[in-house]
């Protein structure tokens, strides 16, 4: 048997989770929540990170009822994520793992998603959208990498989301997106937005510009509401995600689809999603907001893959790479 300890804050949420082959033992998260209107800027976020960290360690210790010589390993977000609370918590990981003399475990954020999702879900070899505030990809496995068939050529979805709910007003707790969500359902009207699908790849930094302006207009002289907009926008940057999904299941001959990333919890977009997957008799796979929202043990997860493989990370080669890409990664653990 093997447990791995996970530490995950690659941006507002900070979250340290352990997982024992597969089963979760703890996975306690807190989340830095700005006032509506302002988002998180990384020395606010990795001042919160350091502030609580050792709480969070000490909660996932005793809900796990571990002490730190049942640990295995230690595993840690390398990347991708912002650089002031990725390098916090990279440090707590390493001090731990000295001081506990466990061996450490750089994990890539992305394919800690994945990994979860795949565990979670019991998804066999999926078609991946991988959708948060800081990234969109499409991804599939193949030779011993998740290669990226399709992302964003600006910002990610939840970016769009998020900076939309600041235009308007929108409170940060739980969260923008969150919130987006639920005033999306009360939408009744359709506003048209730009659809900007290129290829496999999506841009939303011109829809965003496009709504922020609309909003301002027809919000004061009334032709739609604030929940129109919120319901128009998720319509529209969803429909696009579909689209380059299925093209992607398409080109894959694949029979699963797995919705990840902070994102991958909205409701509407797994209603989607389940749609276009019913259409080409495929099954839809999604979990819900304990797994999907950046948390502990999804890096557990994925560094006890990579620590069973072989993998583990030297000291000196322990830190953060802000732009750590999907498919740099060697997936040893796959067939």
């Amino acid at each position: 048997m093997t447990v791995v300890i996970g530490f995950e804050g690659s941006a507002n949420k900070i979250g340290i989770g352990i997982m024992k082959d597969g089963v979760v033992l703890s996975n306690p998260r807190r989340t830095y929540v700005t006032p509506p209107g302002q988002g998180f800027l990384p020395s606010d976020t990795a001042r919160h990170h350091r502030g609580v960290i050792l709480t969070i360690l000490k909660e996932a210790l005793e809900e796990a009822q571990l002490r730190p010589s049942d640990i295995d390993c230690v595993a840690f977000t390398k990347g991708p994520g912002m650089g002031a609370p990725l390098v916090t918590v990279a440090l707590v990981a390493r001090t731990v793992a000295q001081l506990w003399g466990k061996p450490l475990v750089a994990v890539n954020h992305c394919v800690g998603h994945i990994e979860m999702g795949r565990q979670i879900t019991r998804a066999d070899n999926p078609t991946v959208l991988y959708v948060s505030g800081g990234n969109t990809q499409v991804i599939a496995y193949s030779d011993r990498r998740y290669r990226i068939f399709g992302e964003t050529l600006d910002i990610a979805v939840g970016n769009c989301l998020d900076r939309f709910a600041r235009v308007i007003k929108i409170s940060n707790d739980p969260s923008p997106g969150y919130n987006v969500e639920q005033m999306a359902k009360k939408g009744t009207r359709y506003v048209e937005l730009p659809y900007a699908v290129k290829g496999m790849d999506v841009s939303f930094s011109g829809i965003l510009s496009y709504v922020e302006e609309a909003a301002h207009k027809m919000l004061s002289s009334g032709q739609c509401t604030a929940e129109d907009l919120c319901f128009s926008l998720q319509e529209t940057v969803f429909a696009m995600l579909v689209e380059i999904t299925e093209r992607a299941v398409a080109h894959c001959g694949s029979r699963e689809v797995l919705v990840v990333g902070g994102v991958g919890c909205n409701r509407r977009l797994q209603e989607m999603m389940s749609e276009m997957c019913a259409c080409r008799n495929a099954k839809m796979f999604a979990t819900d907001e304990r797994f999907c929202i950046d948390n502990g043990a999804m890096i557990a997860q994925a560094g006890w893959e990579m620590f069973r493989s072989g993998h583990v990370t030297k000291l000196e080669d322990s830190w953060i790479t802000q732009r750590h890409r999907t498919d740099e990664v060697e997936v040893t653990w796959r067939e």
